[in-house]
């Protein structure tokens, strides 16, 4: 369970610390405006609303390989969104504010070595 623990932290740390999965393009003439931080709810003007983290979605690491599923998304104690991630026979939790949903499936910033890397800890 301790290393369950320490390998949420480190994702979360990794997701916080990478670029933005989802941006924005904006026209050549036009100045890009900084990416908002991942714990903004409401999407940039003219932006769609992103799709929303599942239970059953595949997850990709930051290759595009899959590299297994969403289990489940629930609240943590504080009330925020958590999405368990299944890994073979390893699960983790990764806030879903510091995922991405792209084509149907849920992004993490990580590569399934650095996630490895991470649960033997």
């Amino acid at each position: 369970m301790r290393s369950f623990v320490k390998l949420a932290a480190a994702v979360v740390a990794l997701a916080v610390a990478a670029p933005t999965l989802a941006q924005t393009t904006a026209p050549a003439d036009q100045a890009t405006p900084p990416a908002a931080p991942a714990e903004s709810a409401a999407p940039a003007a003219g932006a769609t609303a992103a799709a929303p983290v599942a239970a059953g979605q595949p997850v990709k690491d930051s290759t595009g390989a899959v590299i297994g599923e969403v289990a489940e998304v629930k609240p943590d104690a504080a009330g925020k969104s958590m999405a368990t991630i299944k890994m073979g026979a390893d699960s983790f939790a990764v806030a879903v504010s510091n995922l991405a949903v792209r084509d149907g499936a849920t992004l993490i910033n990580a590569t399934q070595a650095e996630i490895k890397a991470m649960l033997k800890k």
